[in-house]
């Protein structure tokens, strides 16, 4: 069978379920007695092993199934999770991750796994019996019927008195099904349609996990003929059988079980969520971002159609206008949140990578994530995930310091390692906050002047920001020793670059002895914003919209002095402002004496500032462009766009002139 169209599908599903086992180990290291936890590995893990069979990676196949069967003793309770169990399902992780990621390169996805298919041999011959037992006698006798509670057989009773038959059906897929939920789906979307599913054997969570062999059972009230009910399954694909017949409700009746609590509730409500196939689809990631170009280009000339509406004075074609720029911007709104993914995806390989660390290392360390739902674009998570990498090793090694040594100085042998993510306007912010032992000022500049990259005399005048920056430099490092940690110099200049590449900062905060904090800033999204047109002389500017506090117009005699800056009361509090036209020498043919002054006030954080402006234009939807490498670095301009009559207008951005 030529399994090559389901490759992908394959590796997508792959990389999830590997995901659930990484995060599920670390959990059941938290709670070892929680057999839902080794339930849910144990799931994935079978899982895994049945996709990978069918495609033809054995060695995916052994290693998955010898995991299988520690599980299950696990779950038995044949023996206790110990260190050991976990070190070992990790490495188990590790080399299945490896050979995933050797089939996404194009390769055979083969890797040596005889000494750790031993290896978990060993421990499970060594924690107990062999784990026969309830699965297999399961597995090898097969339910010949499905057993039905007080209120089911009421439905039944009910439906017969309307004219309904009551069937039991029996559906077998094939040996070499590869998607056995989804033929499910199918199989459940036909019957919805002919008639109403009663109950399922095995139930709708094992269905939807994949948690049988090829064989699965149905209760199904329906007014159609049983040749009809089986014409109808065969034509799913990869159903090698389906056995409809008579439901005899007598011969269940003696094993009926009253309902609990939990169960009171109709059993339709869990059945249909097998009744439709899945809402979603796969795209790839290259075609969002055609149609998203394509997108851009429609917003420019949306602009364009609106300019010429401003000056055709045309009733109807004004109409038209605003209605084609409501459509537009439903879709820009559901564009943008096709792009957006969760940090989520790039958090969730934390823990573990700091675990290891952390061991290898001998310190003690306890990772906190908060924010991990925050939503970033999807090119902006697929890059940002190595910078962050390697600012949590730098705190790990360089910041936190070993237990004996923290005990000595009065800290928790613990050491706090806070990784979070949350919005603030047009921006995502991503902190890394250690309560290590801060950065050494005196030694960066030391290493610093060694270097050549400050002199003793401007090592004097530097702020302490300006010094951290320091350990971004190219090579820079202050370890004392090469690991394989760091030490070498290679880390935090690529971490600047990357996160300078999509459009964003890094800040760094730090307390000899208390700790340090690095923030990084980054875009939202890279392609379209909504922004406030504003001129200044003779030059328009795009302000975003979600750093605007408010706008306002002063009179002259209210802006006042204060410490040498131009400030004004806003509602209660000192604001200072910031002239445009000064901060972007922007040239003015008659100097005029302004008797008013319009204010666009912004913030960041809790800082406010008010730009000073000569007009407001309105609100205008842009595409965001970059400048390029030669224009990257200008003060307080994140990008350009290009408005509807054709002139380049740059964007503001508000974060470096909030005072």
């Amino acid at each position: 069978m030529d399994t090559g169209e389901y490759l992908e599908l394959f590796l997508d599903e792959s990389r999830e379920h590997l995901q659930s086992v990484n995060d599920n180990l670390l959990l059941l290291e938290k709670d070892p007695h929680e057999r839902k936890i080794i339930n849910e590995i144990f799931r994935s893990a079978h899982t895994l092993k049945g996709m990978s069979a069918t495609m033809g990676f054995q060695d995916i196949a052994s290693l998955t199934h010898q995991m299988e069967n520690v599980l299950d003793k696990l779950r038995n309770e044949s023996f206790d999770v110990t260190t050991d169990v976990i070190d070992t399902m990790f490495e188990a992780l590790k080399s299945l991750e490896e050979m995933v990621t050797d089939i996404s390169g194009g390769r055979e996805g083969k890797k040596d796994v005889t000494a750790l298919v031993s290896k978990l041999e060993e421990m499970e011959k060594g924690g107990g019996h062999s784990p026969t037992s309830n699965k297999e006698q399961r597995d090898s006798h097969p339910q010949s019927e499905i057993a039905l509670d007080q209120y089911q057989l009421s439905v039944v009773s009910q439906s017969k008195e309307q004219g309904y038959n009551v069937y039991e059906i029996k559906v077998q897929l094939t040996e070499s099904c590869l998607l056995k939920a989804a033929r499910i789906f199918m199989v459940f979307d036909i019957l919805g349609q002919m008639g109403e599913v009663i109950k399922s054997n095995p139930s709708v969570e094992e269905l939807e996990d994949e948690q049988f062999e090829q064989t699965f059972s149905v209760v199904f009230l329906s007014k159609e003929s049983k040749d009809d009910i089986q014409n109808s399954i065969l034509k799913v694909s990869e159903i090698e059988r389906a056995e409809v017949s008579l439901f005899n409700t007598d011969s269940t009746k003696e094993t009926i079980k009253q309902p609990s609590v939990e169960e009171e509730e109709p059993i339709e409500k869990d059945v249909r969520k097998l009744k439709s196939p899945s809402k979603t689809i796969r795209v790839n990631i290259e075609r969002i971002d055609r149609l998203m170009n394509l997108f851009e280009e429609l917003v420019i000339e949306r602009g364009l159609i609106e300019d010429i509406s401003d000056k055709v004075k045309n009733v109807e074609l004004d109409e038209a206008v605003k209605h084609l720029s409501r459509i537009s911007q439903d879709m820009q709104q559901m564009m943008l949140a096709m792009r957006m993914v969760p940090v989520e995806q790039v958090f969730n390989r934390f823990p573990r990578m700091v675990r290891e660390l952390s061991k290898d290392l001998h310190k003690n360390i306890h990772l906190d994530i908060s924010g991990a739902e925050t939503e970033l674009d999807r090119t902006v998570v697929d890059e940002i995930g190595d910078p962050l990498v390697h600012l949590l090793r730098n705190s790990i090694d360089h910041g936190i310091e070993l237990p004996e040594r923290r005990t000595e100085i009065g800290k928790k042998p613990e050491g706090k390692l806070l990784l979070k993510a949350y919005h603030a306007g047009n921006h995502v912010f991503i902190e890394i906050e250690d309560d290590g032992n801060g950065i050494n000022r005196e030694k960066v500049l030391k290493k610093a002047i060694e270097r050549g990259l400050v002199t003793q005399e401007q090592s004097r005048e530097l702020s302490d920001e300006e010094v951290y920056q320091l350990i971004f430099s190219s090579g820079f490092s202050t370890a004392d020793k090469v690991s394989d940690v760091s030490g070498r110099g290679v880390g935090l200049d690529v971490v600047k670059s990357k996160i300078e590449s999509l459009g964003g900062k890094v800040f760094v905060e730090s307390e000899k002895g208390k700790g340090s904090k690095f923030s990084i800033q980054l875009p939202l999204t890279l392609s379209i914003l909504s922004t406030l047109l504003v001129n200044v002389k003779k030059e328009i500017y795009a302000i975003p919209l979600s750093s605007i506090l408010e706008t306002l117009v002063i009179k002259n005699d209210e802006i006042m002095k204060a410490h040498h800056q131009n400030v004004i009361d806003f509602r209660g509090k000192v604001v200072p402002l910031v002239f445009l036209k000064d901060v972007f020498e922007v040239p003015n043919e008659k100097e005029l004496v302004e008797t008013t002054h319009a204010i666009v006030v912004v913030k960041r954080g809790e800082k406010v500032t008010g730009l000073v402006v000569d007009s407001f234009i309105g609100q205008r939807e842009i595409v965001l462009k970059s400048l390029g490498g030669y224009l990257q670095d200008i003060h307080a301009i994140s990008g350009a766009t290009i408005l509807g009559n054709g002139q380049v207008c740059l964007i503001i951005d508000p974060n470096e002139l909030v005072k």
